[in-house]
């Protein structure tokens, strides 16, 4: 069956000597694998270059309904970033959405809520202006909705303690060493209860933005089976510092 759909480039490696298998996050199918024949040759019209994280295609492929890998028969560009490529601190956020995306992603299905989540929040990371600090925090937080996982807000002059096991304001501090410490509190509700397009409008000291990054991702490693240690926002701290 022959299906054209956007996408999303979440992660490449080669398979031959002039062919490459993508990971995309497909508006119609969820994530897809694809083949692509001779992309790396000489005489290829498209390069492998049109595969980097975060890159938003339109795909003609052939998909096999019992294999995992499907072929492409055509592929292009479908909106080229203006700004990504050339600022090191949207190239750096956009590094590290893209190994969030792609250790929390599991979904083979349509998922239109997050598809345009995803697609306009790349779009939202290129066209911004100004202060970046906290876009890969409130990114963060805000995916959680679309996976299903999210934390409930519900601070209060009592329940000033998030108890991220079990994803919510509580009095006590738990015993588990998983919590959002006290003095944090309320900066946490604001941060899960602010948008993407309104991230701009949070300020938060640099220690505190590594805390609360820090302490969301555990949050998906104890939410999402098999959600693995992240290693990009070490970069990500450093260039926004």
């Amino acid at each position: 069956m022959l299906v054209t759909t956007r996408g999303i480039v979440l992660h490449s490696l080669k398979y031959s000597e002039t062919s490459i298998i993508v990971r995309i996050y497909t508006e119609a199918r969820g994530l897809q694998s694809y083949l692509f024949k001779g992309i790396r040759s000489p005489k290829s019209k498209t390069k492998a270059g049109l595969f980097q994280p975060l890159t938003l295609l339109e795909v003609v492929a052939h998909l096999k309904e019992k294999s995992s890998l499907h072929t492409s028969k055509e592929v292009r560009l479908c909106q080229p970033y203006l700004s990504i490529p050339f600022d090191i601190r949207k190239s750096s956020v956009a590094l590290f959405i893209n190994e969030l995306l792609y250790k929390s992603i599991r979904e083979e299905e349509t998922n239109q809520e997050l598809f345009d989540y995803l697609w306009r929040s790349c779009l939202l990371l290129d066209s911004a202006e100004g202060s970046l600090n906290c876009f890969p925090l409130v990114f963060t937080a805000e995916l959680t909705h679309y996976l299903g996982i999210q934390p409930q807000p519900g601070y209060t002059e009592k329940k000033t303690v998030f108890n991220l096991r079990e994803g919510q304001f509580q009095v006590m501090i738990p015993e588990a060493d998983s919590y959002i410490l006290p003095e944090h509190g309320k900066m946490f509700h604001s941060l899960i209860t602010t948008s993407i397009a309104e991230q701009s409008g949070l300020h938060f000291k640099p220690a505190v933005r590594r805390s609360l990054l820090d302490s969301m991702l555990l949050y998906y490693q104890i939410h999402i089976p098999g959600f693995k240690p992240m290693n990009s926002h070490h970069i990500l701290h450093s260039v926004l510092s």
